[in-house]
């Protein structure tokens, strides 16, 4: 399957989890130019994600944690701070129970979320939780 068109989503015989993976693939590289479609693309992918999960509970959490991402990414660029900061905090509950690399970016996400926001102690606080699944060894 070619990645990256516009028609990812509804291309006969893909399968959700494709589906969804292209609408990211597809705002990744529109999103700095073709901001409306990329963020069309992210909430369709949002919604699927949100399907997909509750019909296999757990089985596509991180799918969905990475598409709560990606759109509050998105917003960020956008100044939109605001909007982006449910969903990153979304995206780390979700990402708590993958664990991983996985959490580690959502934390640097609402991180740089709260930062926008002017709550420099919680983006403190979220990037030094972040640092230490990183170093794990280190002693406090």
């Amino acid at each position: 399957m070619t990645r990256n068109g516009p028609d990812d989503a509804t291309r006969r015989g893909t399968s959700d989890v494709e589906a969804i993976e292209g609408l990211l693939a597809y705002a990744q590289t529109r999103s700095s130019r073709w901001g409306g479609a990329a963020l069309k693309r992210l909430s369709e992918a949002v919604a699927r994600s949100r399907a997909l999960d509750a019909r296999a509970p757990g089985q596509h959490t991180a799918l969905l944690a990475r598409s709560l991402l990606a759109k509050a990414r998105l917003l960020l660029e956008r100044n939109r701070a605001g909007e982006a900061l449910p969903l990153a905090e979304e995206a780390v509950a979700l990402a708590r129970e993958v664990g991983g690399p996985l959490l580690v970016m959502a934390l640097s996400r609402l991180a740089a979320t709260l930062e926008a926001l002017h709550r420099y102690s919680e983006a403190a606080a979220t990037i030094a939780e972040a640092d230490q699944l990183l170093r794990p060894d280190e002693p406090d």
